[in-house]
């Protein structure tokens, strides 16, 4: 096996759909995203002999929490399970080279003792923080809309029609005022749950890179015209992620039904999944997820669980943010 660098973007998103484009963090445009934040990005390919079997996109991550070279939700392979080692080999010299005090990986491996075993082989170890959603909640929505419906929890089902008939009315932008509009319900959601939010700098890079190839959506619950609830969708093409949303916790049921529009656009546009994104996961997320993640398993679903965010030690610098770490998880309320 060997690794090169990809620079091609439609080889990258060719191989990418490829192998079921399941997570956005691994597309092309997230790389970008994490460019204009500031980041630089490796987007490396492995091959055998001349065939793509493996792509890995890295963000090069230098931070108050430490420096690392970071795989997000990957590597993605089309089956080839020994291509660990061999990345492994290849950022651990890039990481000697440029000083960097460790490599982490949040595998898009669903959880099971052998992959642990196979990473702690390696000498990783389970990071002390997940970085991306390592407990997913995932809706097929293949499904048509009946019977979608009737696999909803009762209560989520009531509170549809409950919002259809207090006249709630689903906008869908993609316009410039999106953002703003977005931000201003966001950034109070943010003070009422006490949570960290995005910047709004990000927020508008991440609509930006995604919108340019028509992968992203705002979605605005109005009651009386009055915005009570949004959600920024993803889009992949096999997968639909609500990755940021806000609400202002209205007596009518907004989020619901803004929620079922989003599975049904995801639906128009030939996605066979919606990805819910995190929810609660005992140690790994703070506690006060529980009624979130009720709200999202309430329209139907299963629940899928990564392997652990992972670390490989290069560096003693690493025990920094290691305690770093632990201080923000306890800052969370994990």
């Amino acid at each position: 096996m060997n690794i090169k660098e990809i620079t091609n973007r439609e080889q990258w998103r060719e191989f990418f759909s490829k192998l079921g484009s399941p997570s956005f963090l691994q597309s092309w445009e997230w790389g970008q995203l994490q460019e204009k934040m500031g980041y630089t990005t490796l987007r490396l390919g492995i091959y055998e002999k001349e065939e793509l079997i493996g792509i890995a996109q890295v963000i090069k991550i230098r931070a108050k929490r430490g420096n690392m070279l970071f795989i997000p939700h990957g590597p993605l392979t089309s089956g080839q399970s020994d291509i660990l080692p061999v990345l492994l080999l290849y950022l651990r010299e890039i990481a000697k080279k440029e000083k960097y005090s460790f490599i982490r990986i949040a595998p898009i491996f669903e959880d099971n003792n052998n992959l642990r075993q196979m990473f702690k082989n390696l000498n990783f170890r389970i990071a002390p923080i997940y970085m991306h959603a390592e407990r997913l909640w995932m809706l097929d929505i293949t499904k048509d809309e009946e019977t979608l419906i009737k696999e909803m929890r009762k209560t989520t089902r009531y509170s549809i029609r409950k919002a259809e008939k207090e006249g709630v009315v689903i906008e869908k932008q993609t316009g410039e005022k999106a953002v703003n509009s977005f931000w201003e319900i966001y950034e109070e959601t943010a003070d009422r749950e006490g949570f960290i939010p995005f910047s709004k700098s990000f927020i508008q890079n991440e609509f930006d890179v995604f919108n340019e190839t028509g992968n992203a959506l705002f979605l605005f619950g109005k009651v009386n015209n009055k915005v009570e609830a949004s959600a920024l969708i993803v889009f992949t093409q096999s997968t639909a992620f609500y990755h940021q949303g806000a609400t202002t916790h209205s007596k009518i049921p907004v989020s619901y039904l803004l929620q079922w529009e989003a599975i049904k656009e995801a639906k128009k546009r030939g996605c066979t999944l919606y990805n819910f994104w995190g929810t609660l996961q005992s140690g790994r997320t703070p506690k006060n997820w529980g009624g979130l993640s009720l709200f999202k398993q309430g329209f139907g679903g299963y629940q899928v669980d990564y392997v652990p965010t992972q670390d490989y030690i290069i560096s003693p610098k690493y025990y920094l943010s290691f305690l770093f770490e632990h201080y923000l998880k306890w800052r969370r309320g994990i």
